[in-house]
């Protein structure tokens, strides 16, 4: 299939603007940047669901899964205790929610995946934000 070669600079252009973001992020910011990611291919999956593209459908769940068991699971200490065990389960419940999902093409699934994952997502980002206000607030030293 041949691909524009617009549409190919356009797709470099892009690369280079995600691997410059992941190369001067915290481990904070990476972490939300995969939850970011993980919505937003979940939403893209229930629009290929929605339009009957099957093959779509697949990609942006496997990407999800990836997602989680890579990225997320993947950066979670084993040291962490409770917490950390129980992100570990909900992210196996929401991978055996989303193999379910495309397998019997069910959106209810994949809403409830989103549902799941949102609060942690924005409990991460609030906890970025919490940090940022605190080192506003903090006294400056040196020079």
């Amino acid at each position: 299939m041949y691909t524009p070669v617009s549409s190919r600079a356009a797709n470099a252009y892009r690369q280079v603007g995600v691997q410059s973001s992941v190369d001067g992020a915290s481990p904070h910011q990476l972490i939300q940047m995969l939850f970011d990611g993980l919505l937003q291919t979940l939403n893209e999956a229930r629009g290929a669901l929605q339009r009957g593209e099957t093959e779509a459908k697949g990609r942006h769940i496997g990407k999800a899964v990836r997602i989680l068991e890579e990225g997320l699971k993947g950066s979670l200490s084993p040291a962490g205790g409770e917490l950390s065990t129980n992100l570990r389960a909900l992210y196996d419940y929401c991978v055996s929610r989303l193999t379910l999902a495309n397998l019997r093409n069910d959106p209810a699934l994949l809403e409830e995946v989103v549902a799941l994952i949102e609060p942690v997502a924005q409990s991460w980002g609030a906890i970025a934000g919490a940090a940022q206000a605190g080192d506003a607030s903090a006294p400056k030293t040196g020079a």
